[in-house]
């Protein structure tokens, strides 16, 4: 099994609805993508300071089917129209 851990903090003026995006944009890959085991994501409790707003976790069940995933065009299309805009790290 491969694990893929990312953690974002966002943009301090990132509206609310750009984040739903994502969410959204998230669960549509999941769904997508039959490389993907199991597909996880969302915010941080924000119970203790200087932890990161939100996490994707992914399982896959090879390094292949990861190599799938990560360059899939819908991937890097959701990092490029959901991602980018509101990440500051």
């Amino acid at each position: 099994m491969v694990r893929h851990v990312v953690l974002f903090r966002f943009n301090a003026e990132t509206p609310e609805a750009k984040k739903q995006s994502l969410r959204e944009g998230l669960s549509e890959l999941g769904a997508a993508l039959p490389e993907i085991r199991r597909y996880r994501f969302g915010d941080d409790l924000g119970i203790s300071d200087g932890n990161f707003d939100f996490a994707v976790v992914a399982d896959f069940d090879n390094a292949s089917d990861f190599k799938v995933y990560a360059a899939h065009p819908r991937h890097q299309q959701l990092i490029t129209e959901l991602v980018r805009p509101i990440l500051a790290e």
